[in-house]
């Protein structure tokens, strides 16, 4: 199988760009707006970083147990942050 190619639904290959494909982990994803309440009660410093991160490249790094996305980015100070969202929240690049 070509590297990017996946089996699609119905078993047939499906582009690794395909809206339907799950981002894998080690996959660059974008989170394309703020969740709601993501940023609430923490500190203003990650709130800036994470506010600046929307709409960015971000690493896909895993799952959680409970289904969550963990991204992966660093800040402008180099500062690496990891944050969890909802799958649906974001989107392959």
């Amino acid at each position: 199988m070509r590297g990017d190619i996946m089996p699609g639904k119905d078993g047939e290959p499906e582009p690794m760009n395909s809206p339907d494909r799950k981002p894998q982990p080690g996959d660059t994803v974008v989170l394309p707006q703020m969740p709601p309440r993501l940023l609430d009660g923490l500190p203003p410093e990650d709130q800036e970083a994470i506010s600046a991160a929307i709409g960015k490249p971000v690493v896909l790094t895993e799952y959680d147990e409970a289904g969550l996305a963990e991204l992966e980015f660093t800040d402008a100070q180099g500062v690496i942050h990891y944050i969890y969202v909802d799958p649906t929240a974001i989107r392959s690049l």
